[in-house]
């Protein structure tokens, strides 16, 4: 159990503003090797990128197909989920390959943000934005006609949906031993008050392979907007986004507090030479927040 004070968790909670120039900023990454910062401009299907040494931003690659969350992978590698291919692939010093984008017979409806589990498989959400919603892909349906968290094994191909029970799965994130699974359902996302859902799930996760026991870890009050990108750092707190900032929980599920950001946020990573910053896409832009934790499983990567 933490005994944190949000105080004690950030250092400076001044939302610092680092790059801008984007519709709909997301999907960030600290990639330790080049000292960047890579997120997505959904809308404008580019890939930017925000360089530690000179304080520049630059487009790292443009016509992505509406890429969206990323992680980095064990080998440095970095894998994203991508809207347009309606899968999730690899990105290896530029090289781009898909690594999954069916189940059973069923295209992916639009992958939307994803996680290593301990064990080096891959598990990402597959809501449906990428399908409805003009700027953020391709029109289309959902082919298995549902919404699900999947977990993905590279060392044979298989894929298995784990989480069922969410309406629109979004972000996603282990706890530190890797036994929790927290799943951001954003439902409620353009809908009048009372309409879809705005909080945050928990499962345990059993033999590394399937959720159970799901629970209700934290639920948003409507002026909070929807938890869209979760991270969890290394005590167990939460990390989550939402339309007023940084919503912290303890690993309880007690509310710490709200970091403000200027604009709505989409999604957060921690990162920084020391892995404290921890960097945030909100509306059009990057910002960081100086922090003193750092991300649960940047140890073991």
């Amino acid at each position: 159990m933490s005994l944190h004070t949000l105080y004690e968790l950030v250092s400076n909670a001044e939302a610092e503003l680092l790059a801008g120039d984007s519709i709909w900023a997301e999907g960030p990454l600290w990639i330790p090797e080049t000292r960047t910062l890579r997120w997505s401009d959904i809308p404008r299907n580019r890939i930017l990128q925000w360089h530690a040494e000179t304080g520049a931003q630059s487009v790292y690659a443009d016509q992505v197909e509406f890429t969206n969350g990323r992680t980095l992978d064990r080998d440095g590698s970095v894998v994203q989920c991508s809207h347009g291919r309606r899968r999730i692939e690899r990105d290896r010093g530029g090289v781009v390959e898909g690594l999954a984008d069916h189940w059973e017979q069923a295209r992916f409806n639009s992958p939307n943000d994803v996680v290593i589990a301990p064990d080096g498989t891959i598990w990402f959400t597959d809501p449906s934005y990428g399908i409805t919603e003009a700027r953020e892909g391709h029109a289309g349906y959902r082919e298995y006609g549902d919404r699900a968290v999947f977990r993905y094994d590279p060392a044979t191909g298989s894929v298995r949906p784990v989480v069922l029970d969410v309406e629109a799965p979004n972000g996603l994130a282990f706890s530190p031993d890797g036994g929790t699974l927290y799943v951001a359902d954003s439902s409620a996302a353009g809908q009048p008050e009372g309409i879809g859902n705005r909080l945050i799930r928990a499962y345990e996760v059993v033999d590394g392979i399937q959720c159970k026991n799901s629970r209700v870890f934290a639920r948003y009050h409507p002026m909070d907007g929807v938890p869209d990108g979760i991270k969890v750092d290394e005590h167990g707190n939460l990390w989550a986004s939402s339309g007023l900032g940084i919503i912290v929980y303890d690993p309880e599920g007690t509310r710490l507090g709200i970091i403000p950001v200027p604009e709505v946020v989409a999604n957060c990573c921690f990162g920084g030479d020391d892995g404290t910053d921890l960097f945030i896409t909100a509306t059009t832009s990057l910002y960081r927040i100086r922090t003193r934790v750092r991300d649960a499983w940047a140890i073991r990567r």
